[in-house]
C-alpha cells in the first residue's frame, strides 16, 4: 500500500482475454505487472471465462486473489462454457456496485460499474467501463457517463477503456468532451496500439482535477497485451471521519 494515507494508486487495463501476443493465455504476466505498480484499485478489461472449465481457479477468481481483497465486475456477455466483462478490483471495502446498462441494440453489450471503495481517507467514488466501437453507440453511452459522474461525490474517479477514437471533428474526442465539466482532470497516454501506441483510448478521469497527481504507462506491457496500462496517484481529501479514526 502507498505509504501516504491521501494517495490512492489506481491502474486500467485491457488485458486482451489474457492472451499475449504469443498467442498464449497467461495470466500470471498480467498479475505480475501488475503488482510492480502496487495499485490499490485496479480496473480490468476483457476478463475472459469462457473455455476455461480446466482451470483449478476461475480468471477473475485468480485476478482477485493476486491483485485485492474486494471485486465488482460486469458480466457483458454469459456463455454456456462462461462469461466475459470487466471488472473493479479494489485493497479497500467496495459498496454493493450499481451496474448501468449501456447497451445499445444489435451492438455487443456493455455496463458501467459504479461503486464506492472505503479508502484509508474515506470514500473514493469509481466508475469502471468499457465503451463501444461506433460513434453512435459512443454518443449515447457518454451522456450516461456525464450523469453518472455529475451526481458522485467530492472525488471522484472514472477510468477504464473508452475506445473514444479520435478520428474527425465534430466526434474527435467525443467523451472527453462530454465528461468534461464533472470530470476535469484526466491522464493523456497513447496505449493502443501497445506495439506503437497512437491512441488514447484508456484513460483515468477524476474530479477536482487537482486531484490527479501523476499519472504513467507500462511500455513493457506490450508483449502481454494490444492495450498499454495507465498507472495514476490520485489524492483523496481524508474526511472527518476518516481524519478521526488516523
Amino acid at each position: 500500500m502507498n505509504d501516504a494515507a491521501s494517495v490512492v494508486r489506481v491502474l486500467t487495463w485491457n488485458i486482451h482475454r489474457g492472451v499475449g501476443r504469443n498467442g498464449r493465455y497467461d495470466l500470471l504476466p498480467v498479475v505480475e505487472l501488475v503488482r510492480r505498480h502496487d495499485p490499490d484499485i485496479v480496473a480490468l478489461q476483457e476478463i475472459d471465462s469462457r473455455g476455461s472449465a480446466d482451470l483449478q481457479v476461475a480468471p477473475l477468481a485468480f485476478l482477485t486473489q493476486s491483485l485485492g481483497s474486494h471485486v465488482a465486475e460486469a458480466r457483458t456477455i454469459e456463455a454456456p462454457d462462461g462469461h466475459y466483462g470487466h471488472a473493479l478490483i479494489s485493497r479497500w471495502p467496495l459498496a454493493p456496485p450499481i451496474l448501468h446498462d449501456l447497451s445499445v441494440r444489435r451492438r455487443e453489450p456493455r455496463f458501467a460499474i459504479e461503486t464506492t471503495a472505503a479508502t484509508a481517507s474515506g470514500p473514493l467514488h469509481l466508475a469502471a467501463v468499457h465503451l463501444g466501437l461506433r460513434i453512435g453507440e459512443r454518443r449515447w453511452q457518454a451522456a450516461k457517463l456525464a450523469e453518472i459522474a455529475g451526481g458522485a461525490g467530492e472525488t471522484s474517479v472514472m477510468l477504464g477503456d473508452f475506445n473514444d477514437w479520435p478520428w474527425f471533428w465534430p466526434w474527435r474526442d467525443m467523451v472527453r468532451r462530454a465528461l468534461a465539466a464533472a470530470l476535469p482532470g484526466r491522464t493523456f497516454h497513447r496505449t493502443y496500439p501497445a506495439r506503437r501506441p497512437l491512441l488514447m483510448l484508456d484513460r483515468i478521469y477524476c474530479r477536482p482535477p487537482s486531484a490527479l497527481l501523476r499519472s504513467w504507462t507500462d511500455p513493457t506491457a506490450r508483449r502481454l497485451s494490444d492495450h498499454l496500462p495507465v498507472i495514476a496517484d490520485i489524492s483523496v481529501a481524508p474526511t472527518a471521519s476518516a481524519a478521526h479514526a488516523l
